[in-house]
């Protein structure tokens, strides 16, 4: 056990919630993507089975895995064809975006149910101590890590959502230009993970913005359902 623990940067009796809370939200990133994919004309997903809620189908096994030991990594990505769409270029900023703004929504929707289980004092009325730690372990890790993926994935680094975004943006020179450069995005994810300077200005910043979030949402709710 202490082992395991040694590489894995969740602590292990909060690895299942880490792990549920992916399952729920790697799903529905890309369900998201395929879903408006397929609404604005673009098929592709939904022919080869990636627009729905089950999760195998969306699952990187290396992308869970590097997610559990490093902080980061991915799921499937949603193929498109940004050619089927009527205006690929708005389009595809919508099909980019739903993805990030999705784990934001998740991350919104569990602190407004965190929010009411606090202000209407269910919480403080859950005597078991291990039911208590399992619920707040649970809130606390779904949104904190729906946050931090709206965040990550809006890196302008490809294959992240948030490179598409600009990529579709951008001027038509400037994307010939960008596109050289994809070959080079897993170098620069590698230099981040183990480079401690790198990752103290890329990675760790999102954790405490996402942390600031959720005190910001759960604190929002909790005084609108009445708490003191």
């Amino acid at each position: 056990m202490e082992f395991l623990q040694s590489i894995i940067r969740i602590p292990l009796e909060q690895l299942p919630f880490f792990l549920v809370t992916l399952l729920i939200a790697f799903t529905v990133h890309e369900f998201s993507h395929a879903y408006f994919a397929n609404k604005f004309g673009d098929p592709t997903a939904r022919l080869l089975g990636r627009m729905t809620l089950n999760p195998v189908v969306h699952f990187d096994f290396w992308g869970i895995i590097l997610l559990v030991i490093a902080g980061f990594g991915w799921a499937r990505p949603v193929p498109v064809n940004r050619d089927n769409f009527s205006r690929p270029r708005l389009m595809g900023v919508i099909v980019s975006a739903a993805g990030p703004i999705s784990n934001l929504l998740l991350g919104i929707l569990g602190s407004l149910i965190f929010g009411l289980l606090l202000a209407t004092g269910t919480m403080n009325s859950i005597t078991n101590d291990q039911l208590y730690k399992a619920v707040y372990w649970f809130f606390s890790i779904f949104i904190q890590l729906n946050l931090f993926l709206f965040l990550f994935n809006l890196i302008p680094l490809p294959p992240l959502d948030g490179y598409r975004i600009v990529e579709d943006l951008a001027p038509r020179p400037l994307r010939g230009r960008l596109q050289q450069y994809e070959q080079y995005s897993m170098l620069i994810f590698l230099l981040i993970l183990f480079i401690p300077g790198l990752r103290t200005y890329t990675i760790d910043p999102l954790n405490i913005w996402a942390s600031e979030m959720f005190a910001t949402f759960v604190n929002f709710f909790f005084k609108l359902f009445g708490g003191a």
